[in-house]
């Protein structure tokens, strides 16, 4: 499980695919692996990713054809600037709010634009996921753990303070930039409850 409260970014080092599969290799000057041990779940821009390797910079995850196809870990091509989230260890402070770092789709941004000292963004996801968006609900994209301002028709508003856009992925992004989203895990669990209830 994850927060998403980013710890840092890295960059794609290197991308090795075989046979449709990939074997993917960040580095990061914000974050260093030297307590990682294989096995270790990290999210990457919101995609739980399992160690298979690491070094005190750096790591590499194997990722299948699924993955790729279903986020945008598809799309990204070496030097790619990525966010970074180890899983959530007991104890911690639940600082966002609970994120599987199951990818349920990729949404487009729409809109980006200066807020006073904040930006604003508008994304559009897949039209299966609005019904699991809701004003002042969470949302995570790209990892960010962050609160729907506002939903219309076919996308969604969010507010993205200096702190985030500096510390993470979101300074990158243009209108047409896709991103992974992760809907809250609290609307799944109750659409389900309703759906065995009725």
């Amino acid at each position: 499980m994850f927060t998403g409260i980013v710890k840092g970014t890295a960059r794609v080092h290197s991308i090795d695919l075989d046979d449709g599969d990939g074997r993917f290799t960040f580095v990061s000057d914000s974050l260093r692996f030297d307590d990682v041990a294989l096995g270790d779940s990290i999210a990457v821009n919101g995609c739980c990713l399992t160690v298979v390797a690491f070094s005190s910079d750096r790591f590499s995850a194997d990722v299948s054809r699924e993955t790729l196809s279903a986020t945008t870990l598809g799309q990204w091509q070496p030097d790619t600037v990525v966010n970074l989230e180890p899983a959530l260890s007991a104890g911690e402070p639940l600082g966002g709010h609970l994120v599987s770092g199951h990818v349920d789709g990729v949404a487009e941004i729409t809109e980006r634009h200066a807020d006073g000292e904040s930006w604003r963004f508008r994304f559009g996801p897949p039209a299966s996921l609005m019904p699991y968006l809701a004003r002042k609900g969470s949302v995570t994209i790209d990892g960010v753990s962050l609160t729907v301002n506002d939903v219309g028709a076919h996308d969604v508003g969010v507010n993205i303070v200096p702190h985030t856009f500096e510390h993470t992925t979101f300074g990158h992004y243009a209108v047409g930039s896709r991103v992974n989203i992760e809907v809250d895990l609290v609307a799944r669990y109750i659409e389900r409850l309703m759906e065995a209830r009725s």
